[in-house]
């Protein structure tokens, strides 16, 4: 069994130094890795990732982030980056991380993924070139997504996990305004998931959405934004396959 912690949207600024590190320093005795699902910051500056780095560095854990929109804000996102990573953290975008847990091949891929909508009510590729921009980004974060997973499932990795900032099914969103679905995430996160295969999907960005969904493949999709959450962390017990899968389908049963 994998015990996979996991928060996003926590926003932290110069006047939240300390504030979560007391939770973090129990994550040895709950918890195998740390998932963050990006807003770690209010703005984007360095000044704010420093705070967030100083909250995670020297965890009992290793700690997996993904950036969300508003560590893009202030358009310094590489040295956002560069300060989590100097605390040890492993930043992806469009990429995938494979760690030795408890005895346990574990793989996280991860992006920050985008907006666009949901099947049968999504953006598309079509008309202004602004239009086609927006949707084939989207894309593009969903196809890396994708391949970050395939390469895991080869790599060995017993568990695969995806990480968002955006949310890949509409059910995490409910509570949130309708209208504001298609800037909230897009159904291509969840085909990716489904086509390549995974066992536990975690994302934020919907912090009035609910915390439980689903991939059309069957795949356990958690929203663990803090104000969703509403607390330090939410812990998740994923059982352990003897196979990865070639390809999606229904995730084990567990919490």
């Amino acid at each position: 069994m994998i015990r996979v912690a996991a928060v996003g949207d926590v926003h932290l600024g110069p006047d939240s130094a300390g504030l979560l590190r007391p939770a973090f320093d129990t994550l040895g005795t709950c918890a195998d890795v740390l998932l963050l699902a990006g807003d770690l910051t209010r703005h984007g500056t360095p000044e704010e990732a420093r705070v967030v780095a100083a909250e995670v560095a020297g965890l009992p854990v290793p700690v997996v982030a993904v950036l969300g929109n508003h560590d893009y804000q202030s358009d310094q996102a590489q040295d956002v980056t560069r300060q989590l990573r100097a605390a040890g953290v492993h930043v992806l975008e469009g990429e995938g991380i494979a760690l030795d847990l408890a005895g346990t091949r574990v793989g996280v891929a991860g992006t920050k993924g985008f907006c666009g909508g949901f099947a049968g009510r999504s953006g598309s590729e079509f008309g202004e070139p602004e239009m086609k921009a927006f949707i084939r980004y989207s894309r593009h974060c969903a196809e890396s997504l994708g391949r970050a997973l395939g390469e895991l499932r080869r790599a060995g990795c017993a568990v695969r996990i995806a990480l968002t900032h955006f949310a890949p099914v509409p059910d995490t969103l409910a509570g949130e305004p309708r209208e504001i679905y298609p800037f909230l995430g897009s159904y291509l996160l969840a085909e990716a998931m489904d086509e390549q295969g995974a066992d536990f999907a975690v994302h934020g960005h919907a912090h009035l959405g609910t915390e439980h969904g689903m991939t059309a493949g069957g795949i356990r999709v958690r929203n663990v934004a803090l104000p969703v959450i509403d607390r330090a962390f939410a812990v998740y017990h994923l059982p352990v396959r003897d196979h990865a899968p070639a390809r999606g389908g229904p995730a084990p049963a567990g919490r």
